[in-house]
This record gives structure tokens, sequence and C-alpha cells, in this order.
């Protein structure tokens, strides 16, 4: 019995001392914890300087497209072209023909043919009444009046024939610029209609690349900044600069800019996509950790650390560098900011002034 008594007193004074130990670890526990939090989960927001970049989604776009358009009614032969084929200004690429063609060259040769005869009878007249004035035998008002007739018949010979050369050029379908031939809106044997598109052709070296800005952003983009397009399929950035900016926006609330290379014209392709950064003017905001950003609603929060404790700030961020973002509006400098679990205490405090209703 005495045995048992002992036994038992010695386990209740090891008990004893293991909950002695564990309440000294764990006090020793939470205030390492406390430290921590102290040290590391509050910083200090100060204002930094930082060069402004403005990143958006870029392609390459022909400035405009050629569209090659039937002068004449008529039916289409010889042409023989493929998307994608390259043209000189003036090359030849088809002929327009048929009925129409026929009658429109039959008469312009008729005509033709009728100036040059009125033309040849009034230098025959011209000449007889210089002779006839000669013998006295006409007066000198008729041989102004001959001189009339002549320079009528010649004006209406030209006439003619820059007709005819006007309608032989117009049935010869040619490639009115140097470019690529981008879609053929015709085939041989088809019959074409006065203004009707043959084929559409992208001008060599009319390529820009386009791109669109949104938000502050957009505000601004100026015509004139410089800036580097990364391709989507090419490391090597191209100098870029804005040419034009839309001054509208578009239904989705952004705005169109214009770039063109600067220096040397760049090899790219039409439809040719990647990232276009532009740079902006030196600027000063203050800076926060990223992770100290908190989204609820629709708007961004910090929670701001003071003596009474955290309390919940709105802000309006601006562009990232690194781990940190800029706030352009809602926080002063010096302002301490929670970063350690920012996301979870926001919400407790939020919990904790929440009241239910009745």
């Amino acid at each position: 019995m005495d045995i048992l008594k002992r036994a038992c007193g010695h386990a209740r004074r090891t008990i004893a001392t293991l909950l002695a130990v564990s309440c000294l670890f764990g006090a020793a526990t939470t205030q390492a914890q406390a430290a921590s939090t102290d040290t590391h989960a509050v910083v200090t927001a100060n204002v930094q300087t930082f060069d402004q970049q403005f990143h958006a989604y870029g392609q390459v776009e022909p400035i405009a497209i050629v569209q090659v358009r039937a002068a004449s009614p008529g039916i289409v032969s010889g042409m023989n072209l493929l998307p994608g084929q390259v043209l000189k200004s003036g090359q030849e690429i088809g002929k327009l023909g048929g009925p129409e063609i026929k009658a429109l060259l039959l008469q312009s040769n008729a005509e033709l043919r009728s100036a040059q005869a009125s033309l040849a009878a009034a230098g025959k007249s011209l000449v007889f009444q210089k002779q006839q004035r000669e013998l006295h035998l006409a007066t000198q008002l008729a041989v102004i009046q001959a001189e009339s007739v002549l320079a009528q018949a010649q004006s209406a010979n030209e006439t003619a024939r820059a007709n005819l050369r006007a309608l032989q050029q117009m049935i010869i379908l040619r490639s009115p610029v140097d470019g690529q031939v981008s879609s053929v809106d015709a085939a041989n044997g088809e019959r074409m209609a006065v203004g009707q598109p043959v084929f559409t052709l992208q001008p060599a070296n009319k390529l820009w690349l386009k791109a669109v800005y949104y938000g502050a952003e957009a505000a601004m983009i100026k015509p004139g900044m410089e800036g580097r397009f990364i391709s989507a399929d090419d490391s090597n950035p191209i100098p870029v600069r804005i040419a034009t900016v839309s001054g509208s926006i578009a239904k989705d609330g952004g705005e169109s800019v214009g770039l063109m290379p600067v220096g040397a014209a760049p090899v790219w392709m039409n439809g040719e996509s990647g990232t276009v950064v532009l740079n902006g003017s030196k600027s000063s905001m203050v800076a926060v950790p990223t992770r100290a950003l908190i989204l609820d609603q629709g708007k961004w929060w910090v929670l701001v650390h003071t003596s009474t404790g955290n309390h919940p700030q709105e802000v309006v961020p601006g562009p990232a560098h690194g781990w940190e973002t800029f706030i352009m509006h809602g926080l002063a400098p010096g302002t301490e900011v929670v970063v350690d679990n920012a996301y979870l205490e926001f919400h407790r405090s939020i919990s904790q002034r929440y009241q239910p209703p009745d």
C-alpha cells in the first residue's frame, strides 16, 4: 500500500513538471511569434522613383490596302494570280475581253480614223488657201479660218488617240504599286462590271504596328513616345515610336495607337503579334509590397497598422515593379501597412465589425 502511494505521488510530481515545462515552452513560442510579427509583418510605405513603362498587346497591320477594280465591263482572261504573290508596279496580270470590249475598240478606232481624215483634209485646205492668197484669189480671213479648222482637227485627233490609248490601258489589268496579293476576287472567264474588284493588294513597306491601351494608361500615351516591340516568336526587340493616337475610346474602353519603326524598316509580316513596351517619364510614388494589397468587392485595400490596431484603407494601385506595387492614390508616405497574412487579417477585422441584420 505504501509503495502504491509513493508511485502515485511520483506520477503527480512528474505530470506537474511536464505541464510547467509545456507552459514555459508555449510562452516562449508565443513571444517569439509576436517578435517575428512585429519585425516582419509590418512595413513602412516609402516614396520611390521609377521609370514608367506601358505594356500592351500589339499586332502588325497594313496602313492601307489597294483594291484593283475593273475599269470597264468585260470578261477576265489570262489572269494567273495566287494570294501571297509579289507584284511589281505596272506588272500585267490579265486582260478584259468580250463583246463589250470589242465594240468599244471598234468605235474608238473608227473615231480615230475619222479624226485623222479630218486632220488631213484640214491640212490640205490650209495649204490651198495659202496658195490662193498668194495669187490674190483668196482673202487673209479665209486663211485664218482654214488655220482654225486645222487646229480643231488636230485637237480632235489627239483626243481620239488618247481615248484609244486609255481604252487599251483599261482592258489590261496591272498592279498599280509594288506589293503582295492578299486576295483574288475574280477568275478567268468571269464577266466583270465596272468597279467590281478583281484582286486586293497589300503595298510593300506599308506596314505599321497597332496597340491598344486601357484605363489610366491611355491618358498618358502621347504621340512621339518611344519604346520597343517584342515579337511573340522573336527575342530581338524592334525600336518603335508612336505615330498617331486615335483620340477616341473604342467599345471595349481602349484607345488605339499606331507605331512606326525607328530607323531602318524592320523585317516584319502582316499579322505578326507581340508586346509593345513604351517608355514614359520618371515618376515618384508610394510603394508597398504587392502581397500587402487586398482585393475586395472590386476595390483595392491595404491594412494600415496604427497604435490602436489594423485598419483597412482603400487605395488605387499603379504600375508594378518586381515584388512591389506603386500606389497612385490613398496612401501617405511613412504609413505602416500589414504584409504577412494581410488578406486573412483584413477579413478577420471585417468580420469582427459585422453586425447581422435584425
